[in-house]
């Protein structure tokens, strides 16, 4: 009588799962609008395209450094597509713990895992489409270090804050001041 029944509990236990998954929806909140969210991830999905899509071109060539470039541009293209947009790789195994992985990071960790490596591509080969596809990786990592900031003051406390009197500022400035002291005058 006291007993339940396993549909029971498994309900029960996937209510309190669904009451925790709310939660730290509810506890992420930092700030940070839901189309300024939607807007980097997209970007950071056309940057990884369009990376592949110059690596490949990168790939014909006859130099042996433009060709790991390209292929150093494929893969960093490919890993911020799996980071951003998992339902672009379904058909991989290992999508979910790396889709949970990606969004458990900060902006900022974001931004420098972004902007970071590419800059090797354009040091390896030099070219348009090398600086093309790395560039767009870089701007989706700045688009990241963007949002890391955080928004801009209102207008009354960037007015505020320049008006204020700088204390530290003044205590270690110079003055150039002048101070005439007595010289004794000689008999």
């Amino acid at each position: 009588m006291g007993q339940t029944t396993s549909g029971e509990s498994l309900s029960s236990g996937m209510a309190s799962q669904a009451g925790d998954a709310q939660t730290s929806v509810q506890q992420k909140d930092d700030g940070v609008t839901w189309w300024c969210k939607i807007l980097a991830k997209s970007c950071c999905v056309v940057a990884g395209f369009v990376a592949m899509l110059t690596g490949l071109f990168r790939l014909l060539t006859f130099t042996p450094m433009c060709l790991v470039a390209g292929i150093y541009l494929m893969l960093l293209g490919f890993i911020e597509i799996l980071l951003e947009a998992p339902c672009c790789c379904q058909f991989l195994d290992f999508i979910q713990p790396v889709s949970r992985f990606s969004e458990r990071r900060s902006y900022w960790e974001k931004a420098l895992v972004y902007t970071l490596p590419p800059v090797l591509a354009p040091i390896m080969c030099f070219s348009a489409t090398t600086m093309c596809g790395a560039a767009l990786l870089m701007a989706s990592g700045v688009i990241y270090g963007m949002i890391a900031l955080g928004r801009k003051a209102d207008r009354d406390t960037m007015l505020a804050r320049a008006r204020s009197q700088d204390v530290e500022m003044k205590a270690t400035l110079v003055t150039n001041e002048v101070t005439t002291t007595s010289t004794p005058s000689q008999p």
